[in-house]
């Protein structure tokens, strides 16, 4: 399946509710009423858009409603050349560092999806050529320590860890020590799920980071996201805290495709200014997939 298909059948619920509701507004009545306005904003903000971005493709399609009338006026694609817009403004592509280690912490709330991510992102980079290593930072959660070993043995990925209970910041420092030592372009980092709520386990998180630094010159070198999608704009409460307590370089969306809620993609790209670098469209290891704006936008969109 190619990458626009991917994300076709990702976004098929989010699609589906988005375009029958701009269809049926359209449809009614081809001129532009406050009414027509008040209905599209409507479905807009219902697929999670957000404010920003939803007054920004109404204030375009009223733009082109008045420059040509509503004959042949394609609020689809104006919506889709406004998503694009909005999210090619930040660059999605994870950092490389060339003759050293790209440190990735991979951080998130419980129940994300952050170590099947944080396995994932390594295959990803291991199909790509790239010497990948998995760090198994997770100490609290029952059997996370065993799943990302699963994972590693699965993808044929090593995996450095700990035992349950240990110091989080010694397994990082282990992990980077492992990493240097075998020339490894990527370290991932998979790190507990904790409340953006909970004080003490965001200091925690920062003390892991400070270790790495201290070690590798610049690490974490990425701090990355993981939202749920099906979470909707709760997703943007996480973001903003984690992104107080620990500067984030950018988010991965996961189960895009088990939500009609996709639009909070675009709403917490906007507001935070944080590129979305990886989203998930389903279970297996090849379905979490970079970021493409125009893609995206078009699947959003697009018959």
């Amino acid at each position: 399946m190619g990458l626009f298909s991917k994300f076709k059948a990702g976004l098929a619920k989010t699609h589906a509710r988005l375009t029958h509701e701009i269809k049926r507004i359209v449809t009614r009545s081809p001129r532009l009423t406050a009414d027509s306005i008040e209905e599209l904003e409507a479905a807009l903000i219902a697929a999670d858009l957000g404010m920003a971005v939803t007054a920004q493709i109404v204030a375009a399609v009223k733009k082109a409603y008045e420059t040509q009338g509503g004959a042949g006026l394609d609020y689809l694609a104006i919506a889709s050349a406004e998503i694009e817009k909005s999210l090619s403004a930040n660059n999605p592509k994870l950092r490389e560092i060339p003759g050293s280690t790209c440190a990735v912490s991979i951080v998130g709330v419980n129940g994300t999806g952050k170590t099947t991510t944080s396995a994932k992102l390594a295959h990803y980079f291991q199909a790509h050529k790239k010497t990948v290593l998995l760090a198994a930072c997770d100490t609290f959660r029952a059997a996370a320590i065993e799943q990302i070993k699963l994972w590693g043995a699965r993808l044929k990925i090593e995996v450095i860890a700990g035992s349950y209970g240990a110091d989080a910041a010694s397994v990082a420092h282990d992990a980077v020590t492992a990493a240097q030592a075998r020339k490894a372009d990527y370290l991932f980092i998979d790190t507990a799920g904790r409340l953006h709520t909970k004080h003490n386990l965001m200091q925690e998180l920062q003390k892991l980071h400070r270790v790495i630094g201290r070690q590798l010159a610049g690490a974490p070198h990425e701090v990355l996201l993981v939202l749920d999608a099906t979470t909707g704009m709760n997703a943007l409460n996480q973001a903003r805290e984690f992104h107080k307590a620990v500067p984030l370089t950018g988010l991965i969306v996961t189960k895009l495709d088990g939500t009609s809620k996709g639009g909070m993609v675009v709403a917490i790209q906007k507001e935070l200014g944080l590129p979305i670098k990886f989203i998930g469209l389903g279970e297996q290891p090849d379905d979490l997939q970079p970021f493409d704006a125009k893609q995206f936008a078009q699947a959003l969109f697009e018959e």
